[in-house]
């Protein structure tokens, strides 16, 4: 796959070389988090077939992250499988310090990893609340963090990239629609969707970009129930104008795009991949 872009050097606080754009992502590291499965795996197996070395960042299940990077491997790529809990401070800074060693840098972040506990919310628990916000917001926080960290410290090479890193955060149609029962994933979401907006306000003129692909209903492990039978999966198509269900690949395109040079001028967007779920599909009648 072929990516053509543009890019400019003109930065009021930070002056970059003209640059020159290599094919696709080729020459670039990408760390996932969530990568052993759904969105996150189809996110790392995208990246590393546009080019990437990728980091599969995995909480449990190591022999379902040890696969993906046996496939990153199969398209020539890299691949490096991490277990870390994101929402711990500690296991993250190690996490990146150990990427950092082992490939040398780290060009793209795809701040994927997230949780539902699901609850009336009136009988949410504290911990329900708490571990939520933790893993969702708090972890794409920290990781964040670090990937700044390591780009402001390695500036841009132009022979690489336009830019001098790349955090996509995966966020979920849910930061604009409210979800009943689903309260804490929700405020966890809208979090995600301002953090984003203001790294991304702060660290633009070093050259970083910041943006969100805000996925709706995808073929995952985690909402199984929601397409697995044909009524369940008709009973989503009317919340979908577009008539089908998402699939990770579509999710994997999406980031593929945002974190090549194609996208040099994008930074502080949440992209909906939504089959239009964000249309307000029950006025497609009129109301």
């Amino acid at each position: 796959m072929k990516l053509d872009s543009t890019c400019t050097s003109a930065l009021p606080v930070v002056t970059m070389p003209t640059c020159s754009t290599p094919p696709v992502l080729a020459g670039q590291v990408a760390l996932v988090t969530g990568a052993n499965s759904g969105i996150g795996k189809g996110v790392a197996l995208a990246l590393a077939q546009a080019g990437a070395d990728v980091v599969v960042n995995y909480r449990d299940g190591r022999e379902a992250a040890e696969s993906v990077v046996a496939s990153i491997a199969a398209a020539g790529r890299r691949g490096l499988a991490i277990q870390a809990d994101v929402s711990d401070e500690r296991a993250v800074v190690a996490m990146f310090d150990r990427a950092i060693r082992e490939l040398g840098t780290i060009d793209i972040l795809v701040n994927n990893a997230g949780l539902q506990m699901d609850s009336p919310f009136e009988r949410m628990t504290l911990a329900q609340w708490n571990t939520v916000l933790a893993v969702n917001l708090t972890g794409q926080f920290l990781c964040a963090r670090e990937s700044v960290r390591e780009f402001k410290r390695r500036g841009v090479r132009p022979e690489i990239s336009c830019a001098a890193g790349k955090i996509i955060c995966v966020s979920s149609v849910h930061e604009v629609i409210p979800w009943a029962g689903h309260v804490n994933y929700a405020a966890s979401k809208g979090g995600v969707m301002l953090m984003m907006k203001s790294i991304a306000q702060e660290v633009a003129p070093y050259r970083i970009r910041v943006n969100s692909v805000s996925p709706g209903a995808i073929r995952t492990p985690i909402n199984t129930a929601a397409w697995s039978t044909q009524d369940a999966y008709d009973d989503l198509m009317r919340l979908v104008p577009y008539k089908r269900i998402g699939e990770p690949e579509d999710i994997g395109r999406a980031v593929t795009w945002l974190a090549s040079d194609a996208a040099d001028y994008v930074t502080g967007t949440s992209l909906y991949i939504d089959g239009g779920m964000t249309l307000y599909p029950g006025f497609e009648t009129g109301g």
